[in-house]
This record gives C-alpha cells, structure tokens and sequence, in this order.
C-alpha cells in the first residue's frame, strides 16, 4: 500500500491521507483535512481546511461532456465539507471555469456532481443525488436521496426536494418539490424554522407563495402581486430568482389542488 503525492501539490498542516490514494498535479489542500483510503484528486483543484473527504470519492477528473477538449478547468472546495463514499466531482469545461463547492455542506455516499456546478454553503445533498452539468445549488437547500436534476437548473437557498425527485426547472427559494416531474408542496416550513426564520418572515414568504400556487395567476401576475409586499430580503431574493429564471421555475401544484 502506498500513496502518491505530485511534486507541485501543496498540503496543509495536519492533513491525513489514506492508503492507495493519489493526489496529482496542482492540486492544493487546507489544514486539518482528512482524506480517506483509495481516493483520487486531480487537479488544478483547490481544497479548503477542515474537510473530511472518504474513501473511494473521485474529485477533479475530466468532465463527461463532449464540449470538453482539454483545456484547463478547476474544482473548488472551501472549509468544513463532508463527502461520503463514492462520490464524483469533475472539473468544469471552458478555459477557467471552475466546479464549485462552498463551505458547511454534506454530500452524501454516491453523489455525482458535475461539471460547472456551483454548490452554496450549508447543503444537504443526500445519497445517489445526480447533478447534471452547470446546476446551482442555493445556500441551505436540502436535496434527498435518489434526485436526478437536469443540466442548467437552479435550486433556490432554504428549499428542499423530496427524494426520488425529477427537477427539470428551478426550484424556488424557500419552497418544497417533490415527484417526477416535480411540482410545488408549498414552502419548506419545517426547514425555515430549524434555521432561525421568525414568523413574521415566514408570514410574508407564505403570502408570496400563496400568489405562486394560486392557478388564476400565471407566474407574471403572481410577479407583481408578490411586489406589493413588503420589501425584506427574503422576498427580493425570490423576486431575483423567478425573474433570472432560464429554465422556468417549478410552480405547477397537486391536480387535487
């Protein structure tokens, strides 16, 4: 048993490495982090302190997409991550472009996470999730297990998406999806209170997303009824959301409803 370290990577202090792993050029990784048996970190790849990485995860490999044609991209990961199992991150396509994994977040055994991802701070992300390339995840988002989310979609900060969900629109801040295809529970109420939401705010978000599922609006009227509340910024930040959407948002409700 051994283990390979490039030359030109740098390690931080107290950095624990495991048997069989392989960590290859450029590749940089913060104090304190500790990194399971037969894993493999290609770089360029930068990893933050105090993470804990586990065996047999794959991060910084090429990305599975045509479009790539070797040019130099990245992965970025910040501080206190927790990767499970057989998890996959690939580096981004398009010359210095960069896959991206903030901090505080954990991401469960057999994950994939591909190319020009960007993951906020505080996300769950839970077994077998399966990210196709250039997906966004908001801070504190909560994805279950068994999700598949299509290429170029969004899921908003605070949200949560039941397990064996298929996403192929954006999910709102603050909401609950779930289904194949996904559709709106309503907001994710048990969520916005585990992370401090005064009720007064989840008052306002409640209101909002009352315009949202009301199917005599469409997303245009529900828009502007949703800008006659007031102004916090949990309501500017779902405005920004539904507004920069490219794929459309998920606001389609349960038949029964």
């Amino acid at each position: 048993m051994s283990i390979y370290i490039h030359p030109s990577s740098k390690i931080g202090k107290n950095v624990e490495i495991g048997d069989n792993s392989y960590i290859g050029e450029d590749v940089i990784i913060g104090d304190n982090t500790k990194i399971g048996r037969n894993v493999i970190i290609e770089g360029p790849c930068k990893i933050g302190k105090n993470n804990v990485i586990f065996h047999n995860v794959v991060i910084g490999l090429e990305p599975q997409d045509f479009k790539y044609k070797g040019e130099k991209t990245y992965v970025e990961i910040g501080d206190n991550n927790i990767i499970r199992e057989f998890v996959s991150i690939h580096k981004s396509t398009g010359e210095g472009n960069k896959t991206i994994i903030g901090n505080n977040n954990y991401i469960m055994a057999y994950a994939h996470i591909a190319h020009n991802c960007k993951i906020g701070d505080g996300v769950i992300i839970v077994n077998c999730v399966q990210l196709a390339g250039h997906v966004e995840i908001g801070d504190y988002a909560y994805v279950s297990g068994l999700v598949g989310v299509h290429q170029f979609t969004r899921i908003g900060a605070y949200s949560i998406v039941s397990g064996m969900s298929r996403i192929n629109q954006d999910v709102l801040p603050f909401s609950m999806v779930e289904g194949n295809p996904a559709y709106l529970v309503g907001i994710n109420l048990v969520g916005l209170r585990r992370r401090g939401f005064s009720e007064e705010r989840i008052r306002i978000i409640s209101q909002a997303f009352k315009f949202i599922k009301d199917p005599k609006l469409n997303l245009k009227d529900a828009l502007n009824e949703i800008k006659k509340l007031p102004q916090n910024e949990d309501i500017k930040m779902l405005i920004e959301f539904i507004e920069s959407s490219k794929r459309g948002v998920i606001k389609r409700v349960r038949i029964s409803e």
